[in-house]
């Protein structure tokens, strides 16, 4: 077993140092046009972090188990080395890109997803809202795991990948160097992702890449200042509607559900999806009134010649 770091851990104190850091430059020289904090929801964020990594410990042991079974069936392997680790950082960051783009398409996995997006503000608190059901997440990394690299490899890129996107939760930096914003994710490409304004909506996937984004279409540059939170905010600070909202309203559309067709849109289709409305049927044509005949004791008049 390759014996690898706890990123994660080792990265809470600068966490809490930058978090710091990032609520006194607010306090100091605010913006008033920017989300800014809100004691409730600083709070609400950080107990949605902490719940994340109680229920994370207990979704890993049955992903770790189907992961571990994969592993010791595939015949191939990718060793843990110096020059290998940056490759499957790069690989992660792709499967990355098409799980997060995947959780904002599909309705079921949006509803664990969505948690990250329920706060109106944006801050580096912003980032600790996760959520309690990643059960979701584990389907997307199959690809990487029947290639031969190792689970626990697979959980260091993971971590890497999170603790990466920890500093990108910020409207205290503006846009980068262009080469860095061509390459990599910024906090300028995160506050697009994070806004619910109609052009920003569904944009800017990537993890620690926005190379993907770029690839594949989903890309969109900061312009207008982001609107933070949902097309329809929940207006809760309670971590267990703020973690299970969408799965609630799910229920709802299908117990109201008129067909198995519908059942399965609400579920599978994307989060404002909606059953097609039969069209009108056509008004009846009305009837055209003939010209009555010439009555024969009405002469007729011959045309001029």
């Amino acid at each position: 077993m390759p014996n690898l770091p706890d990123v994660v851990l080792w990265s809470i104190p600068a966490f809490v140092l930058l978090t710091v850091v990032e609520m006194v430059s607010v306090r100091i020289h605010p913006d008033e046009d920017a989300a800014g904090y809100e004691t409730k929801d600083a709070a609400t964020s950080v107990g949605m972090g902490l719940g994340s990594m109680a229920f994370d410990f207990l979704w890993k042991i049955p992903i770790l188990a189907v992961y571990t079974a994969m592993y010791e069936l595939t015949p191939l392997r990718v060793p843990v080395l110096w020059w290998t680790v940056p490759l499957m950082l790069l690989a992660q960051d792709f499967f990355y890109y098409w799980s997060h783009r995947g959780h904002h398409v599909i309705r079921i996995l949006w509803a664990c997803h969505v948690v990250h997006h329920s706060s109106e503000k944006f801050n580096l608190t912003t980032a600790l809202r996760q959520p309690w059901t990643t059960w979701t997440v584990w389907p997307f990394y199959v690809p990487l795991i029947a290639l031969g690299v190792h689970p626990a490899a697979l959980a260091f890129c993971s971590s890497a990948s999170l603790v990466y996107q920890f500093w990108i939760h910020t409207e205290r930096i503006d846009k980068l160097p262009r080469p860095i914003e061509s390459v990599l994710n910024t906090p300028s490409h995160h506050r697009v992702h994070h806004a619910s304004q109609g052009g920003y909506l569904d944009r800017n996937f990537g993890g620690i890449l926005i190379v993907w984004d770029r690839l594949f279409g989903s890309f969109v540059p900061e312009t207008d200042r982001p609107v933070y939170g949902l097309t329809k905010n929940i207006d809760t600070y309670n971590p267990l509607r703020v973690a299970t909202h969408e799965y609630a309203a799910i229920a709802r559309d299908l117990r109201t559900a008129e067909s198995w067709r519908e059942r399965a849109g609400r579920v599978f289709g994307g989060p404002g999806w909606q059953p097609a409305t039969p069209a009108p049927a056509p008004a009846p044509a009305r009837p055209t009134a003939e010209a009555p005949a010439a009555s024969p004791e009405t002469p007729v008049t011959e045309p001029a010649a």
